[in-house]
């Protein structure tokens, strides 16, 4: 049975259009797949040819991004969505880390989309899951980072803590390459129009290039 997922009231009153695109899957997670790469390579060619980074900011997903962020009392330039950043690294020229095939494929969703997404272990979860506001004084470990300071952003908890946000995950729930199950969402904070698709593309990455199994998808509203 899959777990149920709720976006807090009070976090919906300051974003209204946000909407989650949930997708579970079971998965065979490997440090590299040559055939996703050279999906990725092509894409991020296509991003340097197609957009400079000063026109970043006006890109309608990131600049919804950065409002709600702005709504809830977060630097946005500071705290950027990870789709905003993980777009500035590649047109900097800086291109993207190699984890593995699962998170890879999460980061050529985030930047088909353009929004930002997470992928997660779900055994490695407690249900239920909340997208809630961080608490005051509220951090976590992050992944390949130190404290991160998640007050005022949105927050993915279960009934141990936070684990996850539009941000930067923590180490708690990342994939790891004996991770079977996982829960990976897309953040949409300029409504649900369109985000079926990138659940489908999602889908059907999973199922190519992790030999994905029962995926189960839905949103959240």
């Amino acid at each position: 049975m899959l777990p149920e997922i709720f976006i807090h009231p009070a976090l919906k009153a300051l974003a209204p259009d946000l909407t989650l695109g949930c997708i579970f899957a079971n998965v065979t997670v490997e440090k590299h797949n040559g055939a996703l790469w050279r999906e990725i390579d092509e894409h991020l060619r296509h991003l340097i040819s197609t957009i400079k980074p000063e026109q970043v900011n006006s890109i309608p997903q990131v600049s919804a991004t950065r409002s709600a962020y702005k709504a809830l009392g977060k630097d946005p330039s500071r705290y950027r969505g990870s789709a905003e950043a993980l777009l500035r690294r590649v047109l900097s020229g800086k291109g993207l880390y190699q984890i593995n095939n699962v998170v890879d494929m999460n980061n050529l969703v985030l930047l088909e989309s353009l929004n930002p997404a997470g992928t997660y272990d779900l055994e490695k979860i407690t249900p239920p899951i909340e997208l809630r506001i961080g608490a005051a004084g509220e951090s976590y470990k992050g992944i390949g980072k130190n404290e991160i300071n998640i007050e005022s952003l949105p927050v993915f908890a279960d009934a141990t803590g936070p684990f996850g946000s539009p941000t930067s995950d923590s180490e708690g729930a990342m994939v790891r390459l004996e991770t079977r199950k996982v829960l990976m969402v897309v953040f949409s904070f300029c409504g649900s129009e369109g985000i079926e698709r990138w659940v489908q593309r999602a889908s059907e990455l999973l199922l190519r290039y992790s030999s994905g199994e029962e995926i189960e998808t839905f949103l959240v509203t």
